[in-house]
């Protein structure tokens, strides 16, 4: 057995001169290729570029913070608003059997951008561990990020 994956497709990520500064910051305002689903008056939803599963999003205030602390109750109540909202669209265009909900606060705890605070929506389907993260380490993704934006967008 060989431990190879081809994914061609990644060439282009590879080579890519890889953008500066935070990406949720960068989130609030349009461009060109973002994955920002929706946008609410104190938040930021997008589609996760390296997902953990089909659908994998991220929920950021649009002010940069990196502890719960910090978050005012308008910011809290929209933040959570948008998560219901994500849910729902999730529910809608993909019909997953469950989600996991998590915060990664701390280099230490597995968070790959430290400093803005978000939120990872994974939904799940039952089933949806098969064997090559365990025998290969590698986690199968079953639908393009461009044709899940548009789903979402769509929904």
């Amino acid at each position: 057995m060989t431990d190879r994956l081809w994914a061609p497709w990644r060439i282009k990520y590879i080579k890519a001169k890889k953008p500066k500064g935070c990406i949720f910051c960068k989130a609030k305002r349009p461009f060109r290729k973002d994955y920002v689903i929706f946008r609410t008056k104190h938040s930021v939803v997008m589609l996760n570029i390296f997902p953990y599963n089909n659908g994998h999003c991220m929920v950021s205030l649009k002010r940069h913070l990196n502890n719960f602390d910090l978050i005012n109750e308008e910011e809290m109540l929209d933040l959570f608003q948008a998560i219901k909202k994500t849910k729902r669209l999730l529910d809608i265009t993909l019909h997953p059997a469950g989600y996991n909900l998590g915060v990664n606060l701390s280099r230490a705890a597995g968070a790959g951008i430290t400093g803005h605070m978000h939120i990872h929506i994974v939904p799940r389907w039952a089933g949806d561990n098969n064997f090559m993260p365990a025998a290969h380490n590698t986690k199968v993704i079953s639908q393009s990020l461009d044709e899940l934006f548009k789903l979402l967008k769509n929904a």
